[in-house]
């Protein structure tokens, strides 16, 4: 990306997060986890983590999705760029594909039996070869 695009980003991650939770706070906990500007600055996609059961999810998606409308046209005011980028809504599942590997990792690390050999035996040969020479 370049220093524009990144800045563009910023800003409409920034005035999303704010006016989605201003405007939807009762449609749950929905955080905008990134923007990704196309070099052109027209499409934005934009990457939301939503708290709730997978169902919970995908209805606040749609949700997004019907508003996409009003989201833009509040953009289109608060943004002063050439064009009011279209927006593209994307579910980010990062969270729940860190914990799912978190939760893997511990039922790895609970099912590993690490044994130890009993004090003063180490399981090999404890002498150290001589040089009869010396």
């Amino acid at each position: 990306m370049t220093l524009r695009t990144d800045k563009v980003s910023s800003l409409i991650r920034e005035e999303l997060g704010a006016m989605i939770s201003r405007e939807y706070r009762d449609k749950g906990f929905i955080t905008i986890t990134d923007v990704q500007m196309t070099p052109d600055l027209k499409i934005a996609k934009i990457y939301v983590s939503v708290f709730g059961s997978d169902k919970v999810k995908q209805d606040t998606l749609d949700m997004l999705e019907e508003q996409k409308a009003h989201i833009r046209g509040y953009l289109g005011h608060t943004v002063r760029l050439k064009f009011t980028p279209s927006l593209q809504f994307y579910l980010d599942d990062t969270l729940d594909r860190a914990e799912r590997i978190n939760k893997l990792l511990r039922e790895s690390q609970a099912g590993a039996q690490v044994s130890e050999p009993p004090p003063g035996e180490t399981g090999g040969n404890d002498e150290l070869p001589h040089d009869d020479n010396a």
